[in-house]
């Protein structure tokens, strides 16, 4: 076998390959005995007729282009081995000369992991901000606990206060009707904020049976894209309203909730905070983290290839997120009014990033050695598996050789983001 190579752009390589005869005989032989056992070759049992018999059989072009596959793959592999090459994804493979007693010629082209250089990691200083708990928001909590056990009467007056409103809602855009924009029995919190800014003070002080119209602006960022930024008219019509009664702030509402009074139901709701708001600034700590290294780092071209695996896992996560909210992912395109080929497009600019996310985490690795011994991915897969132990089909996907290596993978990037947050952290 022999081989050249040709760079080409986007971190691509092309290989052009020859397969002597004598190096792919012994494919063809192995061919040959499996041909045998599915066709009757007279005078011979199954799969036990010598060589010769066989190509002179079925003959030696079909034996030839059914070990072409393995041929391909087998000398493949040694040239990307001779030539310590990373590649990532599935090659493309084009076959030039292919004929009996012949050699095979054919190129394959592949795509590499980007080199990725990083920057002086002693020049980046990133902050961990964590946001002071106060008793307002402990109040607030508190308020939110009130209203989830609050008791529902109907009442005859306006809609003030805590009430509940039961409406149903029209909108329209430009005097057309929005597609998706009609609800019935449309749940109002008047003492919740809306998703539509303004909405619950259009319709405070309404009645049972009063009906009113009015326009408001969708948020800019609001993830119906046809609507973001839209002013948007509504009609509305009351059908219910409800006095929400709070239950009082005692120990009683404690005993309630588990606890043995106000004083330690409130330390339970603030220790919750404080623990929600390490958590935000820990997580905000990571990002500017990743920012600043991707920012600062240096790349090769980043191959389609890795950047349209990052795409793939961005719809999955989106379909996956929608599923849990009971919202079918084919309802969300038609709301956004695109197709799910216009929503990989518009995931690029953010797979690139996580591309290169992942690119650094794994240089980082590499230049620090950073690993994931067997004892540690074990330990991980034990306790999924104990989170899942009534899911014999989750259990059993553990197993596979390709989510060990991504289970892997995953706890190798947390390795990397503790290591990182020793080196950039500014502990001042």
């Amino acid at each position: 076998m022999s081989y050249t190579t040709k760079k080409l752009d986007k971190s691509q390589i092309e290989l052009k390959i020859t397969v002597e005869p004598k190096d792919y005989q012994k494919h063809l032989e192995k061919t040959a005995i499996r041909i045998s056992e599915r066709v009757a070759i007279k005078g011979f049992r199954a799969g036990k007729a010598p060589y010769k018999t066989i190509k002179k059989e079925v003959g030696e072009m079909k034996i030839l282009q059914e070990a072409l596959e393995q041929i391909v793959q087998d000398s493949f592999f040694q040239a990307v081995k001779q030539e310590k090459l990373e590649t990532i994804g599935m090659p493309k493979i084009n076959i030039e000369k292919v004929a009996p007693d012949n050699d095979v010629i054919y190129t394959a082209v592949v795509a590499l992991l980007p080199k990725v250089k990083l920057p002086d990691l002693s020049k980046i200083k990133v902050k961990k901000e964590i946001k002071a708990v106060d008793d307002k928001q402990v109040d607030e909590t508190i308020d939110a606990v009130r209203g989830m056990h609050a008791v529902e009467v109907i009442k005859t007056g306006k809609a003030v206060g805590t009430d509940k409103m039961v409406i149903d809602m029209d909108m329209f855009l430009d005097k057309v009707p929005v597609e998706g924009g009609q609800a019935k029995d449309h749940q109002v919190y008047l003492s919740e904020k809306h998703y539509i800014p303004g909405f619950n003070e259009q319709v405070e002080g309404l009645s049972k049976d009063e009906e009113k119209e009015f326009s408001l602006e969708f948020p800019k960022e609001h993830f119906q894209k046809h609507l973001a930024g839209k002013k948007i008219d509504f009609k509305v019509k009351v059908k219910e309203v409800f006095e929400r009664q709070l239950p009082e702030i005692s120990d009683d509402l404690a005993k309630k909730l588990g606890q043995k009074s106000m004083a330690e139901l409130r330390e339970l709701i603030k220790g919750n905070l404080v623990q929600e708001a390490e958590n935000r600034a820990e997580q905000k700590l990571e990002i500017e983290i990743l920012e600043n290294l991707i920012d600062q780092s240096s790349f090769e071209d980043i191959p389609e290839v890795l950047i349209d695996a990052e795409r793939q896992k961005m719809f999955y996560e989106l379909k996956a997120d929608l599923e849990r909210q009971g919202i079918p992912i084919e309802d969300y395109l038609n709301n956004v009014k695109k197709t799910q080929e216009e929503m990989y497009e518009g995931f690029k600019e953010q797979a690139v990033k996580r591309a290169k996310a992942s690119l650094v985490s794994r240089q980082i690795s590499i230049e620090n050695k950073i690993e994931v011994d067997e004892k540690e991915l074990n330990e991980e897969i034990k306790v999924m598996e104990a989170m899942y132990v009534d899911n014999q089909e989750y259990l059993d996907r553990l197993k596979k050789p390709e989510v060990r290596d991504t289970i892997s993978l995953t706890l190798q990037n947390r390795k990397v983001m503790v290591w990182l947050k020793e080196q950039v952290s500014d502990k001042k």
